[in-house]
């Protein structure tokens, strides 16, 4: 089944594009190419129970399988030893990509409290896009009562933008709620 801002990107926000940018090849038109979610868990390596509740968070929230990322090397001064749990990862590829983003922008941005807008200088030079989270009651699908810890996460929306300025006017056109 196609996902309603997939079909709203197809039919609506492409030919609007093509007539701001003038694009000459269908293969210029910037779209969303992955999703990446990131939440570290901190203090919680050393605890499996509580890196088990935060890994089935983030799997309810992407619908799929969440990825354990390890330490690279030891730190002394954070008390980090070397191949030890610090974070989990999801990547979000076609039509969950859409429905994640699509669930974000118009069922959990509007559930933030005092919401003004996200920041729109957060782009990395390349039409890349990334921001924080600071809890993870704004999404519908986790419940009050199932949350032992309120604990943020990292949304990076990557796309095949040349530019900020047509990055931010894609993500602008798919209604992201900009300051």
């Amino acid at each position: 089944m196609t996902q309603r801002l997939k079909k709203f990107y197809q039919n609506d926000i492409v030919p609007q594009l093509v007539k701001e940018f003038n694009y000459k090849n269908s293969y210029q038109i910037p779209r969303i190419k992955k999703i990446v979610l990131n939440r570290g868990i901190g203090n919680a390596s050393g605890n499996s129970k509580q890196f088990e509740v935060f890994g089935n968070e983030l799997n309810i929230l992407a619908g799929q399988k969440c990825v354990v990322t390890k330490s690279k090397k030891a730190i002394a001064g954070f008390q980090l030893r070397e191949n030890v749990p610090v974070g989990l990862s999801v990547v979000l590829r076609d039509e969950r990509m859409y429905a994640f983003l699509d669930r974000l922008i118009h069922l959990a941005f509007p559930r933030i409290r005092d919401f003004q807008g996200i920041s729109s200088t957060s782009f990395d030079g390349k039409g890349n896009y990334s921001f924080g989270v600071r809890e993870q009651l704004m999404f519908p699908e986790l419940e009050y009562e199932n949350v032992e810890q309120l604990r943020g996460m990292d949304i990076s929306i990557i796309t095949t933008s040349k530019t900020n300025t047509e990055a931010f006017r894609l993500l602008k056109l798919l209604g992201m709620p900009f300051q």
